[in-house]
């Protein structure tokens, strides 16, 4: 079952955020990882939710999203994201 790793992220350094960039991609490729939306336009349907930015990943399964989460290959761009923004993330079970 696909599971989609949803990221909510306000950028506080927009130069340092793109270096997280650069390295982001060649880690969740290794992982089976695509991007299904990253940080496009937002349309607020309902509610008071109003994120900055919002990317979503898909992965084959829960836990292939955890792996890459917690992998060697991702924590150098994990410590550059953490340092230039503030992120909240969640992976759901897809259909």
């Amino acid at each position: 079952m696909p599971a989609y790793l949803i990221s909510q992220i306000e950028v506080h350094d927009p130069k340092g955020y793109e270096e997280y960039r650069k390295l982001v991609c060649a880690s969740l490729a290794k992982y089976g990882g695509k991007f299904v939306a990253r940080g496009g336009r937002i349309d607020v349907l309902e509610g008071d939710w109003n994120p900055k930015r919002v990317v979503i990943c898909e992965f084959e399964s829960l836990a292939r999203a955890r792996q890459w989460y917690e992998s060697p290959e991702y924590q150098p761009a994990m410590d550059i994201r953490q340092k230039t923004s503030e992120a909240k993330i969640i992976v759901v079970d897809g259909i």
